[in-house]
């Protein structure tokens, strides 16, 4: 398996937000988030990313084809939503470089491609004079009914990254669940480290 990890910026970032936005709506679709995605609302989403002027997006590509994405930016340049549980909790929103989403296809997944996702978003961060990175990431309950048998957390993966949750820090943000006719309030838990 050939992929090529690289920093999409200019033009080649334009190209690729609808294959981000396609790999968030196949990605987010799976357990936790179950997310029943919509690509009119996704394109607009990933669009920022082009905007932002800070903002780094990480392509993964398998035989020219996007197989995964990571995002990050500067929280001052995302939504107050993002930025208001910090505030709460008495954290400086601006000190805190955020990790978007980390988006990768199955069949792509356990050859190291995720570390080089965050190798590449926490050296954007540090090279951005950014001493902090955080990310958060849905709750779901242990019993939920559609957990999958043998569903693998990615807790330890973040640990061993140097990633742990900011005590007392979530935020709640709205989306429809697959099977689900309305959007529901999910709970999400921020993670974070020090660079």
């Amino acid at each position: 398996m050939t992929v090529t990890i690289e920093t999409l910026s200019g033009a080649a970032l334009t190209a690729a937000l609808p294959d981000l936005a396609r790999l968030r709506i196949a990605v987010f679709r799976d357990w936790p988030y179950l997310y029943d995605g919509d690509m009119a609302y996704e394109e607009g989403y990933v669009r920022a990313y082009a905007e932002s002027p800070g903002a780094v997006v990480i392509g993964a590509r398998a035989d020219g084809r996007l197989v995964g994405a990571a995002t990050a930016a500067p929280m001052a340049e995302h939504d107050e939503a993002f930025a208001a549980p910090l505030r709460a909790a008495g954290h400086e929103p601006a000190a805190f470089f955020y990790f978007g989403e980390s988006v990768l296809l199955p069949d792509y997944r356990g050859h190291g491609i995720g570390h080089a996702f965050f190798d590449r978003r926490e050296d954007a961060a540090r090279a951005q004079r950014f001493r902090h990175a955080c990310f958060c990431a849905v709750i779901r309950p242990a019993d939920h009914p559609l957990r999958p048998a043998g569903a693998r957390a990615l807790e330890p993966f973040w640990r061993a990254r140097g990633y742990a949750p900011l005590e007392g820090v979530t935020a709640s943000f709205n989306w429809k669940d697959v099977g689900e006719e309305t959007e529901t309030a999910k709970p999400m838990q921020f993670w974070a480290r020090t660079l």
